[in-house]
């Protein structure tokens, strides 16, 4: 794998082959990743695995004209090679008036913030096996867990870097290491299973292995004897373990390309209300140690913090820079590069701000609800907004959490839902999208 430096000098110098072979403009990517893990299964070593890649994209515009390619041969002869098969493609490819490098005026200048997104105490293999095994031990002593599905734990790295023809040349590093546990309990037709994870940048922002496991064991327990709901309208509570894809749905919509095919349930809403008032949700690509931290977007531009949504409020979409000329924008730094080909739209650290009631304060008028710990299927209309999706979780009765439930749906409309949320207290600030406890209103519950 290659340092930052000189991922961005091999990438700046495929740029410069392509223009000698004829583009107008060009960038390229280089992406490279190391990972390994151990996994462990009722206290035994199932899996050792690891695994790297490397890999360079090349992007060419001949007038309006573009094509992608990419090779993990960084050989000098197979990138002049790569160079003069993107230039024919190009030449053979479609125009495309919307396509093209970032303005160059827009690209981003060094030097950048330190994001730490680096761990230097790289965990050995017997490393990762005694957290695996110390975790599954504490979710089978969790009285109650019959079986196991496993637990891993795995640390990866990884480099990334861009080079336009414009004169933009960087990259970056980061690391991650992860634990998970997933473990079943009961017995029979009765059987029940869950789990828990974590995952960070560097290894000492885990939880202790022993609470992780015991956390898998706990939630997998509280699932045991679980029953059916009745069908009918009521509140629906969200834990944060999926409060989070509500607004993933919004920030889904809320894309440029999205935005620009007319494909968006929030199309011609910009500017307005959308969340219920004093709702904010805030974007920091720029937190240290975040999970999707990072200095600069897939085309050069600096990324900074902003609220994606204020008082309930679109402030802007999320564009690169062809969906930005589709709708006579700027781009707002959130191009992203997965491999080749053009750039899709990402956000950084996201959280929705925290209300002022406790999730218990939050349920205590709800005659008949049901809290979501699950979701399951993918039942959601980017179009239209309309929600569906199965799921598993647990009654609120007069205030309280209840039994068990599962085999439900719940459905609405993410517009009525969004406008309809009321978040609690409990904000937690380990995943890319942080949500805390939501309620939201009016929905429909399709049970027994």
């Amino acid at each position: 794998m290659l340092s930052p430096k000189q991922a961005s000098d091999r990438a700046h110098d495929l740029v410069e082959r392509a223009r000698r072979a004829g583009a107008d403009a060009a960038d390229a990517v280089y992406g490279a990743n190391s990972s390994e893990g151990i996994q462990i299964r009722l206290g035994k070593l199932e899996d050792v695995e690891r695994s790297e890649s490397e890999h360079i994209a090349l992007r060419v515009f001949i007038g309006h004209r573009s094509a992608s390619i990419g090779s993990s041969d960084l050989s000098p002869q197979a990138l002049d090679e790569l160079a003069a098969r993107a230039i024919d493609m190009a030449r053979a490819a479609p125009e495309d008036s919307y396509a093209g490098l970032a303005p160059e005026e827009l690209v981003a200048k060094g030097p950048w913030p330190n994001l730490d997104l680096t761990d230097d105490q790289g965990p050995i293999p017997q490393a990762l096996r005694a957290m695996a095994e110390e975790a599954e031990e504490a979710a089978r002593a969790v009285a109650g867990v019959t079986n196991s599905d496993g637990a891993s734990a795995s640390a990866g790295a990884g480099v990334f870097a861009l080079a336009t023809s414009h004169g933009f040349a960087d990259g970056y590093e980061s690391t991650s290491r992860s634990l998970s546990v997933s473990v079943v309990g009961g017995e029979g037709a009765g059987k029940q299973r869950d789990n828990a994870w974590r995952s960070a940048h560097h290894g000492s922002d885990l939880p202790p292995p022993a609470e992780i496991g015991r956390l898998a064991g706990e939630r997998t327990v509280a699932r045991l004897g679980s029953g059916r709901m009745k069908s009918g309208a009521m509140p629906v509570v969200f834990d944060p373990r999926v409060a989070g894809t509500l607004v993933g749905h919004a920030i889904g919509a809320m894309s440029g390309s999205a935005i620009a095919r007319r494909s968006s349930f929030l199309l011609d809403k910009l500017g307005e209300r959308v969340f219920a008032p004093e709702i904010t949700v805030v974007e920091d690509p720029l937190a240290p140690r975040g999970l999707r931290s990072r200095p600069f977007d897939g085309e050069g531009l600096a990324t900074c913090r902003r609220n994606l949504i204020e008082d309930g409020r679109i402030t802007g979409w999320l564009l690169d820079s062809a969906s930005a000329r589709q709708l006579s924008m700027h781009p707002s730094g959130h191009a992203a590069r997965h491999g080749g080909g053009a750039p899709g739209v990402s956000v950084g650290n996201v959280h929705l701000v925290a209300g002022s009631l406790s999730p218990a304060e939050l349920m205590a008028d709800i005659k008949e609800g049901v809290y979501v710990t699950e979701l399951i299927g993918q039942g959601v209309n980017g179009i239209t907004g309309d929600y569906s999706r199965g799921a598993i979780g647990f009654r609120i009765v007069d205030g309280m959490i209840a039994g068990p439930v599962s085999e439900f749906t719940v459905a609405g409309n993410l517009l009525s839902m969004l406008a309809r949320l009321t978040p609690a207290n409990d904000l937690e600030w380990y995943r890319a999208i942080n949500v805390p406890t939501v309620r939201v209103e009016g929905m429909t519950v399709a049970g027994d």
